[in-house]
């Protein structure tokens, strides 16, 4: 576990705290430094969203309604003195700064409204023309920000005949084919046990975010960046799509296996445990049937290439000539002989063998964060690596409206303006 190279942003401490310094600007060499978000988001799309923004020096304001972002009581809490402690909080909400604020309150819309029109990007995932009745649509707001850059991340995108439907990662990954693909061929589709349509759907709205700075460095003019989970999830399915047009294949649920691709799955050993080993590739195969002591595989028609090992009769016999071997070994003994062989496999982890794997340690991704209230939580580390700008964990997520004082203070000059325009 590494513990994180910076000091606790003072920010964090709770109660309304003044932002400082290192909050409002991030360390000098950060890769996006000096651009401005506003997330008005809850739960995990949008938040990952603007974390992965933050995390790489983006000054990140969350406005949250008063009672919290719902994400604030999801996961495990923790209790202590200031009260029971979110730590997915902690982690989704780190690098950023909590204004507590009442969107339908004119005040506090306003208040938000003048953080918006000072922005570069601003996240949300609202149902569609939630924010054009509270007077935030994408159209009110670029006639003052020109430059604006509206994320909205929605279950089904801005249009068509699902739009207003609500929607969650889960409801996406059925709607998107991704739970039709996931579990074994006997049993009911299965849930995949993280919130990856929602990452995925992250990912995709940073990316669009940024590709829409780089764009206005040339026009001067920002966009909105539509994001659908649905989109997000069915983009897995892409060697799917033109073998379904052209070959009218419907693939069905294959279990640990890669649909196509043998030997991919997983195979037991001694004490009920399992490896799994993916040697696709010829060469990696021979590396395989050559460890096995069984060479003579390489001639048999039914394994001799990528394609006639992917044939399902043909991945049913070899993966069967597979577990037969891997179940005279313990777990540990397989996986060196593998590794020695260079024969891509591993044991499947528990969050405890992470903790405890050198691999993860030696690149960073477990990191000690300081917390006011329980001395540090551990969080993952930050990703992708820049090699001259990384990302940085500067603080952890702070208490809910931490920063709300702070904030009207400095928008208090630009509200005045506001009034008086209006008034005029």
């Amino acid at each position: 576990m590494t513990p994180n190279p910076d000091d606790q942003d003072p920010s964090s401490r709770g109660g309304a705290a003044a932002s400082t310094t290192s909050d409002r600007n991030p360390a000098r060499g950060s890769a996006l430094q000096g651009l401005k978000v506003i997330e008005i988001a809850s739960t995990i799309a949008g938040p990952a969203c603007a974390r992965l923004l933050g995390d790489f020096g983006a000054d990140v304001i969350k406005i949250e309604p008063p009672e919290g972002d719902p994400v604030r009581q999801m996961g495990r809490h923790v209790p202590s003195e200031q009260g029971d402690v979110s730590l997915y909080a902690a982690s989704i909400l780190r690098n950023k700064r909590s204004v507590a604020l009442d969107l339908k309150d004119p005040e506090d819309r306003a208040l938000a409204r003048a953080l918006i029109l000072q922005a570069d990007i601003l996240v949300e995932n609202f149902r569609p023309g939630v924010m054009e009745r509270l007077g935030l649509g994408y159209e009110a707001l670029s006639a003052q920000n020109p430059g604006l850059i509206m994320v909205r991340i929605s279950g089904y995108g801005q249009d068509g005949p699902y739009a207003q439907r609500p929607g969650y990662g889960a409801i996406c990954e059925a709607l998107g084919g991704v739970r039709h693909l996931t579990g074994d061929p006997d049993r009911p589709p299965a849930r995949v046990a993280v919130a990856s349509t929602d990452y995925l759907s992250a990912t995709y709205a940073a990316f669009g975010a940024l590709a829409a700075v780089h764009e206005r460095s040339r026009s001067g003019r920002g966009q909105v960046v539509d994001v659908a989970l649905y989109e997000a999830a069915f983009t897995q399915l892409e060697p799917l799509v033109p073998a379904y047009e052209k070959l009218g294949v419907v693939p069905t649920r294959e279990g640990p296996n890669l649909p196509s691709m043998a030997p991919n799955s997983l195979y037991p050993v001694q004490g009920g445990g399992y490896v799994l080993i993916a040697a696709n590739s010829n060469r990696t195969f021979e590396r395989l049937v050559r460890l096995m002591g069984q060479p003579g595989l390489l001639d048999d028609p039914r394994f001799s290439t990528i394609r006639s090992r992917g044939e399902k009769p043909h991945m049913q016999a070899l993966d069967a000539l597979i577990a037969q071997w891997t179940a005279s070994f313990d777990g540990a003994e397989l996986e060196a002989m593998l590794q020695e062989a260079e024969v891509p496999a591993s044991r499947i982890y528990t969050i405890a063998d992470i903790f405890q794997d050198p691999q993860f340690a030696a690149r960073a991704m477990l990191q000690q964060v300081p917390h006011p209230a329980l001395g540090h939580t551990t969080q993952a580390g930050v990703v992708p690596r820049l090699s001259a700008t990384p990302g940085r964990i500067r603080h952890t997520g702070p208490e809910l409206g931490a920063h709300t004082q702070a904030v009207r203070d400095e928008l208090a000059p630009a509200l005045r303006t506001v009034s008086v325009q209006e008034a005029s």
